[in-house]
């Protein structure tokens, strides 16, 4: 969609004037990726009218393959506008304006599915699944069993508003099951499917999805991985756990091949200690690796979720360890996070890798605030420039 972001404080009845941005859980995510050097490949549906091509252009713009999107001549793409506060407050406000919007008639007969299943892993959010009934079967057919399918993230997304039937919890956890990777936050489990206790709680209702991501807000985030498998990774990395790519028939893959989901790699460097505790504790299903947040600076909250599922999408494709893999997902978070936008670029590469190898006191000292993807931090603190 496209986003009407307040130039100041207030009600919407009393916002005078908005600043024009994007926003949408895949189209985020794709952005933020192919801002961190992927190939990425966004398909999906917008109007042919003014706001369609400021969407467009603008994904294109961060290096996007949008080819694939179809527009729609007899369909307005998708707008909203929200207030300049927090989410989590009962002051804030959003209006959104997509009934019968372009993005809303996907369907599997108005979506190009080779496209959609031609790269290694492929990223759906439970929101496209709200959006109407064609968009549901949609993401049914693309969830299925099958030989081809590439590697599939699913990130839950419930929200209570766009499910008016109330069957939005039933529904989202049959599409969950059938993901290989699944990011959900430990209230929205709560929300959706009343679980309590904790991330092990969350993965015993979730046991089926090779990597299970649970996002604890501000304190950090449990990732669980289990079973056998290959992984999808560019192989640039080495540690504890290894998601290197391999192909069917064993060849090397390349960019677009489908791949298997990534699992532990028991060959652990042995200058690690730490890093072979959290392969053990990842290896099993019942085990989950948790990493705590850093500090941040907070300017809005909205599209952090999806930042973190980038982040941690590009440690799987770069082959990092589960740890760094985990802190990516926290930077690429707090660079959402310290915005005002829906969508945020990423840190420069240099300066992740650089803050994901920092040893455990110095990344729990870590403070970031706006502006610090455009700074040169120091390796113990990133301040607010």
């Amino acid at each position: 969609m496209v986003t009407f972001l307040p130039t100041r404080p207030g009600r919407l009845a009393d916002v005078p004037s908005f600043d024009r941005a994007i926003g949408g859980a895949e189209s985020n995510v794709a952005c933020a990726l192919a801002a961190a050097g992927h190939a990425v490949r966004w398909v999906s549906r917008a109007g042919t009218d003014g706001f369609g091509d400021h969407l467009v252009e603008t994904v294109a713009s961060y290096g996007v393959d949008v080819r694939h999107v179809e527009r729609d001549p007899a369909r307005p793409t998708g707008v909203y506008f929200r207030t300049a506060g927090d989410r989590a407050t009962d002051a804030h406000e959003v209006a959104y304006y997509r009934a019968g919007s372009a993005a809303s008639a996907m369907s599997a007969r108005t979506v190009d599915l080779a496209a959609v299943r031609a790269g290694r892993v492929l990223h759906l959010s439970g929101i496209t699944a709200a959006l109407s009934g064609g968009c549901l079967d949609l993401l049914r057919e693309l969830t299925a069993p099958a030989a081809d399918r590439p590697v599939l993230s699913f990130d839950v997304n419930y929200r209570r508003g766009l499910w008016g039937s109330g069957e939005g919890p039933e529904v989202l956890l049959e599409l969950a099951r059938r993901a290989d990777i699944v990011f959900v936050g430990e209230d929205e489990a709560e929300e959706a499917w009343g679980v309590t206790g904790g991330p092990g709680a969350v993965r015993a209702l979730l046991p089926e999805p090779r990597v299970l991501v649970v996002k604890q807000g501000a304190a950090g985030a449990v990732a669980f991985v289990s079973g056998e498998g290959e992984g999808v990774g560019e192989g640039e990395g080495a540690g504890a756990v290894s998601w290197a790519p391999v192909a069917a028939g064993g060849a090397a893959a390349d960019r677009h091949a489908p791949a298997r989901v990534p699992t532990p790699v028991r060959e652990i460097p042995a200058a690690s200690a730490s890093a072979a505790a959290s392969a053990s504790a990842s290896a099993s299903a019942s085990a989950g690796t948790f990493e705590p947040a850093p500090v941040v600076d907070v300017v809005a909250p909205v599209g952090a979720g999806d930042a973190f599922a980038a982040g941690f999408l590009s440690g799987i494709l770069r082959g990092l360890p589960l740890r760094r893999t985990l802190r990516l997902g926290h930077l690429f978070a707090a660079a959402a996070l310290t915005a005002s936008a829906d969508l945020a670029p990423p840190p420069a590469r240099d300066t992740a890798d650089r803050l994901t190898v920092l040893d455990t006191g110095r990344w729990e000292r870590l403070r970031l605030g706006p502006g610090w993807t455009e700074a040169d931090p120091a390796e113990e603190e990133v301040r607010t420039p």
